[in-house]
């Protein structure tokens, strides 16, 4: 006897798989051009990624954050883009004030950088900082004086780490908007910050905001990952390999 199933039904499937994936799948054509609707999405997508990169932190959030302000060799938004370079460095007058305004030789030198999206900074850090700093007090840590970092790049953290003498450092930038969000956060982590250090010796956690990893998991994973960065005295690929002979036992 022979029996034949039901003809799948692709388009519930594909319905299914795009409510669940913030990818543009399955939304058609009209002729040779997108739909109305598809280009309307794209074109609103586009602009909000746009302003997240062209927009600024604003004073208010860093001042309620109780975050120290500097800024890298960047002296506007156009520089900012055209040479990161700039974005990783800091001027000697800036490294002069974080000696005498901050906390000097932390364990922890935590540090908020607008990166390349203002509006993930905006959305996530008043949710986020509160928790890393209460869970790191909990955890014995000493946490340096927190600063916030106009036209910062990821490496900025060596500069000021280096300054201040810290022994790990933090930094809670911005990532390069998409046209899924523009909200998302990353957090690099260096144990022994020193100008040049490279990437390989640093550990992130990505893709921080409300679609991704919520600000509140993401908080407890990053303290796990500090005090266990200062116990092993390592970080990136060697925080990796100092686990492995730790499992080796």
């Amino acid at each position: 006897m022979t029996t034949t199933n039901p003809p799948d039904d692709h388009d519930d499937r594909l319905d299914r798989i795009a409510d669940r994936n913030p990818s543009r799948l399955g939304v058609g054509r009209a002729g040779s051009r997108p739909r109305t609707q598809t280009l309307l999405e794209f074109r609103s997508d586009h602009g909000i990624a746009r302003d997240a990169v062209q927009s600024h932190v604003s004073d208010a959030l860093v001042e309620e954050m109780g975050l120290f302000a500097i800024q890298t060799l960047v002296e506007d938004k156009d520089a900012y883009l055209a040479r990161p370079d700039k974005g990783r460095e800091i001027a000697a007058e800036t490294a002069e004030l974080l000696r005498e305004e901050c906390q000097q030789s932390p364990q922890v030198q935590l540090i908020v950088a607008d990166g390349l999206s203002s509006t993930a900074i905006e959305k996530n850090i008043p949710d986020l900082l509160p928790i890393l700093l209460d869970g790191l007090d909990q955890r014995g840590l000493d946490v340096g004086t927190p600063i916030f970092v106009t036209y910062g790049r990821v490496d900025v953290m060596d500069a000021i780490g280096e300054e201040l003498d810290a022994e790990s450092c933090l930094v809670l930038i911005g990532e390069r908007p998409g046209l899924a969000t523009a909200e998302s956060l990353s957090a690099y982590m260096v144990y022994g910050p020193e100008r040049g250090t490279p990437t390989a010796k640093k550990t992130v956690i990505s893709n921080i905001h409300a679609g991704g990893l919520p600000p509140v998991e993401a908080g407890a994973e990053i303290v796990d990952l500090i005090a266990e960065m200062c116990d092993k005295q390592a970080s990136g690929l060697d925080l990796t390999a100092a686990d492995r002979e730790f499992a080796k036992g």
